[in-house]
């Protein structure tokens, strides 16, 4: 089995329809506290509203067009109609574990048992207008969160700083974990490429002998953004 490159996943997203209470259709406004993310728009057209400690900006989003942005970053994909995108994330593994903080109102961030149950969406038993609707409410719970952090298109960088925080205390207890994780997929895939320049400076083509092709399973799924289908690579759990 091989991992994707460079330790990054891959995932198929079409945002949510849905309008927020302000207005908006789209997804959940949230950061990642480890991963980099990328989005690659396929269909339709949307924004990507983002928000960080130098302030607030609204990048469109069309087919062709290619957007990232780090650790830290809050962002909301807004959906202005039938946006789909691909989406790839860094540190494959972390962002399913938790790696992501939703911008929900600071006295649910404030406290780890109240964020877990309004960040947690029912389970398979449930049917799938029960898990929308389940996500739909935790979509927008973050906005109002999200509207907090500023107004008129400003950033309120003490807002922005206090939800940092926040968010690093929210996931502080996970990092022996994540290292795992990360030493099982990135450091493992740098472990690989530090052998391959030894077999090749060698004149050795024994590296090259394991090539193969991978085809990814697809597992759909209610998202913070949407119809979110993680592409699993085969033999996985």
């Amino acid at each position: 089995m091989s991992d994707f490159p460079a330790g990054a996943s891959v995932s198929a997203l079409e945002v949510y329809t849905s309008v927020a209470p302000d207005g908006l259709a789209g997804g959940t406004p949230h950061l990642h506290t480890v991963a980099s993310e990328a989005y690659l728009v396929v269909a339709g057209c949307g924004e990507l509203h983002t928000v960080d400690a130098d302030g607030a900006a609204s990048t469109p989003l069309a087919p062709g067009d290619t957007v990232w942005f780090t650790p830290g970053v809050v962002h909301r994909a807004v959906n202005l109609g039938g946006l789909h995108l691909r989406v790839v994330m860094s540190h494959a593994g972390l962002p399913e574990a938790g790696d992501a903080v939703m911008t929900f109102p600071d006295d649910i961030l404030a406290n780890p048992e109240a964020y877990a149950a309004a960040a947690t969406l029912p389970g398979p038993e449930a049917s799938a207008s029960e898990r929308l609707a389940a996500a739909q409410r935790r979509r927008d719970l973050a906005v109002e969160g999200y509207a907090a952090l500023g107004h008129g298109g400003q950033a309120d960088p003490a807002a922005v700083a206090l939800l940092h925080r926040r968010a690093a205390a929210l996931v502080s207890h996970r990092i022996g974990r994540w290292k795992d994780t990360w030493e099982q997929s990135l450091a493992s895939q740098a472990s690989q490429a530090e052998a391959a320049f030894a077999a090749l400076a060698a004149g050795s083509g024994e590296t090259l002998a394991a090539g193969r092709v991978t085809r990814p399973a697809t597992a759909p799924d209610f998202g913070m953004c949407g119809l979110l289908t993680t592409l699993t690579l085969e033999g996985e759990s």
